[in-house]
């Protein structure tokens, strides 16, 4: 039976409306797909993921990563020239003939212009502002610049004046080495070295003794490796408990409180991911309120009146074995020996990069792989007859274990991860002396 008109008219707008409340519907559930899926996203990039965790353990980063001024003599763009550029570089890449063809109407209109203004539209688009384009602004090849002397901090000769020497600040890939910095940053490192010179302050503390501190930075090891934090957090904060138990009388009682403080502030200064304080008063056994937590942090910095940028000797062993041209076993056996010292208090009055580089020879050494070449001496300072005295404490210190109780280094440097260099057999002390003397 026919349907009338009218009512098939309304049946087929009825059919239309009910379509387009369809692809409507169907357009919001995406677009609320698609902004959950942007929210959740932000969320997770800016939710605060507990280190504790494996999956939320924070990633380790390079030393000089941020540390690096290397464009500041570029010629600066603001935010609309970058955008522009990009584009540029987009359009010419998908669009090129029908954009030489606008930029060739832009030329006729705007009249005669520049050379350089000409060249930046003809080829690669570059920032007109400026002496020059960015693109031009090769860096000069090593052979070309002019010499320069790298003397030391210690005021040793530079490369052009020592027999032997070889010049380690050349150009890398890695734009993170900092190469064209890395003389003054260490330079500016080992002036901060006598700014923080430490005492004999357990003379002073009556409730506390060496061996509290010991164990103390044994837990601080263990505590560094579940949290997954970076070495130079774990040396950082060992001079701050140091530093702060110079000038304050602590109580054995909150000794571990001062130490975990410690790592804490040391994770802000040298993390992108520092553990929550929740994760530092779980460490602790909820043996400290949250309060007290954060009145020791205060405490801290204002007695070491902010000042916390403290040279570091782990910072020193990566530039000596690039001196070198040592294997990273070789390098991983030297902080195994660095980090042993962190636990002995006889240790805490060396200077950082002596420290570290007796460390470093003490490993050549038990490797033989090498000697204390010309190179070594002139970028680090010292002389091989400068550490003899404090390489043979070393060697005693692997030799003859003092606290064979605290094993949270030894264990650690046992893993394959660290080609398990704490089984690394040690040197005699006879046999060391005549390596000494062989050295000279």
């Amino acid at each position: 039976m026919p349907v009338p008109r009218g009512s098939r008219a309304a049946h087929d707008k009825g059919l239309r409306s009910s379509k387009v409340q369809a692809v409507e519907s169907a357009r919001g559930e995406a677009g609320r797909a698609v902004d959950g899926q942007e929210a959740d996203k932000e969320e997770n990039s800016q939710a605060k993921r507990s280190p504790s965790s494996p999956q939320g353990a924070p990633k380790k980063r390079s030393a000089f990563g941020d540390l690096t001024n290397a464009h500041q003599n570029q010629p600066t763009q603001s935010k609309k020239e970058v955008v522009k550029g990009t584009a540029k570089k987009v359009l010419r890449s998908t669009v090129a003939h029908d954009l030489s063809k606008n930029n060739e109407i832009n030329l006729k209109k705007s009249g005669p212009k520049s050379l350089s203004e000409e060249d930046s539209v003809s080829s690669e688009p570059t920032v007109k502002e400026g002496p020059m384009p960015v693109q031009e602004e090769e860096p000069m090849p090593v052979q070309e610049r002019p010499s320069v002397e790298r003397a030391s901090a210690a005021g040793q000769a530079g490369p052009s004046e020592m027999p032997g020497m070889e010049n380690i600040e050349k150009a890398e890939e890695d734009l993170y080495a900092n190469t064209e910095y890395a003389k003054e940053i260490f330079k500016y490192m080992r002036k901060r070295e006598e700014m923080f010179p430490i005492s004999d302050y357990m003379a002073k503390q009556h409730d506390i003794s060496k061996d509290m501190r010991a164990i103390l930075v044994d837990w601080m090891v263990e505590v560094q490796e579940n949290f997954e934090l970076t070495h130079e957090t774990l040396y950082l904060a060992v001079k701050l408990v140091d530093h702060y138990l110079m000038q304050v009388v602590c109580l054995r009682d909150k000794l571990q409180l001062i130490g975990s403080t410690a790592i804490l502030i040391a994770s802000k200064f040298e993390e992108r991911c520092p553990p929550c304080i929740d994760d530092f008063l779980y460490i602790c056994d909820d043996a400290y309120q949250r309060e007290e937590l954060l009145s020791m942090e205060i405490n801290i910095l204002h007695t070491l009146n902010f000042d916390i940028n403290i040279p570091i000797a782990y910072r020193f062993l990566r530039r000596f074995a690039k001196c070198a041209h040592v294997n990273m076993e070789t390098l991983t056996l030297a902080r195994f020996i660095c980090e042993l010292t962190l636990q002995e208090y006889d240790y805490v009055q060396e200077r950082a990069s002596k420290l570290a580089a007796s460390c470093f020879f003490l490993a050549l050494k038990m490797k033989n792989v090498g000697k204390w070449t010309p190179t070594l001496e002139c970028y680090s300072g010292y002389r091989s007859t400068d550490l003899f005295s404090l390489v043979k404490r070393l060697n005693f210190l692997l030799t003859y274990q003092r606290h064979d109780k605290l094993k949270a280094v030894r264990t650690k440097y046992s893993h394959e991860i660290f080609f398990e260099v704490a089984k690394t057999p040690t040197l005699d002390m006879l046999k060391l002396e005549d390596v000494l003397k062989s050295s000279v």
